[in-house]
């Protein structure tokens, strides 16, 4: 099946603390720039394993934006619906590591360039080529952006294409009303939700015996398949039909940022093509464990045969 699919959201340039608890309240090294944005880096991995991948974004007139474009385009995404603002810097992210698990962030997105983004900057034309659109909840900051989003569902849905859900929730962010409001009504049109089980707490639940309860009222809902990340603990897959889970990879921890991302993009592109979904599940989670190997968010991007390369070697 040829799948054509395109997300919505930020596109920023990334500053890792390169020292543990390192925080923000003192002078500090980082290293940076990155390209970073988690729709960006979905975008990036689906491209890099040969589907067409379309981002709709904004960026600023500078280098930074300048950067990201070149590094999307070089990977093989459509940028023809990121627009450059004259007027706006593009999106910056500082992330403090306090263990492999727990990151803070301070994000520069709302009065950035991809915070000024509007259902204005998204082409009919470019939408109309794409048959899936994935949704990050991280995008979620403002109600520009949610008017956006609710365009390209109803685009995409009206030509009986599907919606991948990613809550991707940021601490930093759950004080942004936009984002809870807008969580009920993509749950409605979404095919494939992908949260973190780290995440189920923010749903009223906490992982373990319950789970099961919560993925039979998403699939009753409408929600067509469950897909839930587990870090180092492998992932899981729910349908109405059939549920798969797969272990995690003994890899050494680089940088966790942008891995959960790449995990989504792999399992929904190749899912979308046609791949079994256990299948597609083995292969997302591979692609996690590959993007947490490399320094710098979206460095950990990988192709089909990196992949295959890995998956070899272990078993």
């Amino acid at each position: 099946m040829n799948v054509t699919i395109c997300t919505i959201g930020e596109l920023l340039v990334e500053f890792l603390a390169k020292e543990a608890n390192q925080g923000f309240s003192r002078p500090g090294e980082f290293w940076g720039p990155y390209p970073s944005g988690a729709p960006a880096i979905f975008a990036d991995q689906v491209a890099r394993l040969g589907y067409d991948s379309l981002l709709f974004s904004c960026v600023g007139n500078d280098a930074f934006g300048e950067m990201n474009i070149a590094r999307l385009a070089r990977d093989g995404v459509n940028v023809s619906g990121i627009s450059v603002l004259s007027k706006a810097t593009t999106g910056s992210a500082f992330v403090s590591y306090r263990s492999q698990a727990q990151r803070d962030f301070i994000f520069n997105m709302p009065n950035s360039a991809c915070g000024l983004l509007t259902a204005d900057h998204i082409d009919e034309s470019l939408l109309n080529r794409c048959n899936h659109f994935h949704i990050m909840g991280s995008s979620l900051f403002s109600f520009r952006m949610v008017d956006a989003m609710r365009k390209a569902i109803e685009n995409v849905k009206s030509r009986n294409g599907t919606v991948s859900f990613d809550p991707n929730i940021r601490k930093e962010m759950l004080n942004i009303p936009e984002m809870s409001q807008a969580f009920e009504y993509i749950l409605d049109y979404t095919d494939i939700f992908l949260p973190s089980d780290g995440e189920l707490d923010y749903f009223g639940l906490s992982a373990g015996q319950q789970e099961q309860k919560w993925v039979d009222k998403l699939l009753a809902r409408g929600v067509g398949h469950v897909v839930i990340k587990r870090g180092a603990r492998g992932a899981s897959y729910y349908s109405a039909s059939e549920q798969h889970h797969v272990a995690g990879y003994p890899v050494e921890v680089i940088d966790p940022t942008g891995a959960g991302d790449c995990f989504g993009a792999t399992f929904v592109s190749m899912f979308l093509a046609g791949k079994p979904a256990e299948t597609a599940l083995k292969w997302a989670n591979a692609s996690g464990s590959l993007a947490i190997s490399q320094r710098g968010p979206m460095e950990g991007t990988s192709t089909k045969a990196q992949i295959a390369e890995f998956m070899q070697k272990h078993p």
